[in-house]
């Protein structure tokens, strides 16, 4: 039996950045629209995997035949709020063959010869793919901001940029689903000490860590800034609690469910004809071979039918 929908709203309206939005009023510890127990959210985000397996390939097979919808996952946050842990486990219910991952560090000496969208721009997702950002291009008005390696000048004129940017991939065919781990400064802080305490988590840690949490204030004024200013209509920020790992990766499952949904994607149609194929085909078999597949083609269009209305009440349900 499947799991019950106990999702209250929708976090794709729930947690939109909109007018009015402030960051300071987020509680990085809340469930928004979560009516359910931990549990029950860890059980309900598992079972979204066949749908959204689904959905992946449909867009996929779009790709593969010449279309040209991709989309996009942007997930920023402060160090340990979760970007990982979310790819990890949302993009692992889906066909890797079909998923453009890219992680954003600092960037090398071929990269920092280029504009700082060059290195963004290579790495967007192509037809039929779900393009993944652990960190992005937010870098450039976050990290180069509050570490002050560019003017205030150079800073704030990339908002624009990166407006303007976002809205030509948009227009070329790709959803924009971006998305702000919200970490507490105290969950922080526990999370950063049990990778010194294990160490099979020393690898993650990063001295430059502690130093960045004496900028605290800094950065959270510079997310409320991005946030305020880069939230548009065809690439909305949605602002996700994360001191609840959980949550989080279940918010950011529906989040790309929905998006997948709203592309309203079928099974691509041939640009050649099915009888013509079969034709071709059964010219190569052996006539036991042929009726063998004959036989079984009533079973193979009773199942197609029931996995189509599997799938029908599936999206109603996620939509619903």
């Amino acid at each position: 039996m499947a799991p019950k929908n106990r999702w209250r709203e929708h976090p794709a309206e729930l947690l939109r950045v909109g007018e009015g939005f402030s960051l300071a009023d987020v509680d990085p510890r809340a469930t928004p629209g979560w009516g359910g127990t931990k549990q029950q959210g860890k059980a309900f985000g598992k079972a979204r995997g066949p749908l959204l397996s689904e959905l992946q390939e449909r867009l996929y097979a779009h790709g593969r035949t010449g279309g040209s919808r991709s989309v996009l996952l942007v997930v920023q946050g402060m160090d340990t709020s979760g970007k990982g842990g979310v790819v990890r486990h949302v993009m692992g219910m889906v066909d890797p063959q079909g998923v453009a991952l890219r992680a954003f560090g600092r960037p090398t000496e071929e990269e920092a010869r280029h504009h700082y969208l060059w290195r963004v721009r290579r790495a967007l997702p192509t037809g039929g793919q779900i393009g993944v950002f652990d960190r992005s291009h937010y870098e450039d008005v976050l990290v180069a901001r509050v570490d002050e390696l560019v003017e205030p000048a150079v800073w704030q004129k990339r908002y624009e940029e990166i407006n303007r940017f976002e809205r030509e991939v948009a227009e070329a065919g790709t959803t924009i689903i971006k998305v702000a781990l919200v970490i507490s400064r105290e969950e922080q802080g526990l999370r950063l000490m049990e990778r010194l305490q294990r160490f099979d988590k020393h690898w993650k840690f990063d001295p430059a860590d502690v130093d960045a949490r004496k900028k605290w204030d800094d950065y959270q004024q510079a997310y409320a800034d991005v946030l305020d200013r880069t939230s548009t209509d065809v690439a909305p920020w949605y602002v996700v609690p994360a001191d609840r790992k959980w949550y989080a990766r279940l918010a950011v499952t529906e989040l790309l469910t929905r998006a997948l949904i709203d592309l309203g994607l079928g099974w691509p149609t041939p640009r050649w004809k099915v009888e013509t194929q079969q034709r071709r085909l059964a010219a190569t078999m052996d006539e036991a071979t042929i009726a063998e597949a004959r036989a079984s083609e009533k079973a193979v269009k009773k199942k197609l039918k029931r996995d189509e209305q599997e799938f029908a009440a599936a999206v109603a349900a996620a939509t619903g």
